[in-house]
């Protein structure tokens, strides 16, 4: 084989990794891909004014009485379900009959699939952050507005795309599910492989919607290239359990497009340019029970130590 055609190869083999979007992770001074700080260039609306994720400041939410419950249909069915590798992340399908409405959502949400980011070598792996806290991990559910049929059709309402976010705190116990996850993850190691979970239940993974009335909402984004800005964001108060153990299995198992392990797999945090973050009333309201029996409580304390 003679230089012209090395030289062919090799152009063609640079053009298709400087195609490729990645994570900071993924970056190299070999400059072989687009990590989040460029994503830009290619993607024009990853640079647009409603971006996910963000940071939620607490103490500048607002207050929003007009966001009701939820209403989940189809959580507790038995489906199974399609895991494949994404080259950026692991998808895993959801059948249709996986349904979502309330919230002060505008209309009835179809589900689509749902992912994971995570951190790696001990670090919290969170895209969403809480008064500059990030968590170990965060659980997106994505949905797809009715009668959209898809999320290239959907991306053209403001609202066509509802995320539903939960973030995963590090406890001593197991997740009594997710080791059938992490199961899954390893059947998917490299990108475009592909395995089914039999008789899977989204509500093994989630909390019953009783327990979900505390929430935060916005508008944003999609996290990962186009960033389409479609999306009714709900970030969950009820954080999901996860121990040390699986959090780092969760970690090992799959590889990025590019051979690399899939680790810290998220965007950063982008600026809020001006949206409004609001919160359910339900959460206020367990603030406000819980904040006067605090008080109680430490007075209670005080004088209990003064009499001894």
């Amino acid at each position: 084989m003679d230089f012209s055609v090395y030289l062919l190869i090799l152009l063609s083999l640079l053009s298709q990794c400087t195609a490729q979007w990645c994570y900071q992770s993924q970056y190299s001074c070999d400059d072989t891909c687009r990590d989040p700080s460029r994503w830009a260039a290619q993607f024009p609306s990853c640079g647009g004014l409603r971006q996910s994720p963000i940071n939620i400041v607490t103490n500048k939410v607002h207050l929003n009485g007009a966001l009701p419950p939820f209403d989940f249909i189809g959580h507790t069915n038995t489906n199974n379900i399609t895991v494949e590798n994404k080259g950026h992340s692991a998808h895993f399908g959801l059948p249709q009959s996986v349904r979502l409405s309330g919230g002060a959502l505008p209309g009835t949400y179809r589900a689509d699939q749902f992912h994971f980011h995570w951190g790696g070598n001990g670090k919290p792996g969170s895209e969403h952050t809480i008064d500059g806290e990030r968590f170990p991990m965060e659980l997106h559910i994505v949905h797809i507005k009715e009668p959209y049929g898809s999320l290239a059709e959907a991306e053209h309402d403001m609202a066509g795309i509802a995320l539903l976010a939960f973030l995963f705190e590090e406890t001593t116990d197991d997740h009594p599910h997710l080791d059938t996850v992490i199961a899954a993850l390893g059947r998917v190691q490299t990108n475009g492989s592909s395995t089914v979970i039999p008789n899977f239940r989204l509500s093994e993974i989630i909390p019953p919607a009783k327990e979900l009335h505390s929430y935060y909402r916005y508008v944003g984004s999609m996290t990962t290239p186009g960033c389409e800005q479609a999306v009714a964001w709900t970030v969950f108060d009820r954080t999901l359990s996860i121990s040390s153990r699986q959090l780092d299995a969760i970690t090992q198992q799959c590889r990025f497009w590019n051979g690399q392990p899939m680790t810290n797999i998220y965007r950063p945090t982008q600026p809020l340019d001006g949206r409004v973050v609001y919160r359910s009333k339900a959460s206020a309201a367990l603030k406000g029970v819980i904040q006067p029996w605090v008080c109680v409580f430490s007075a209670v304390l005080l004088i209990t130590s003064l009499i001894h």
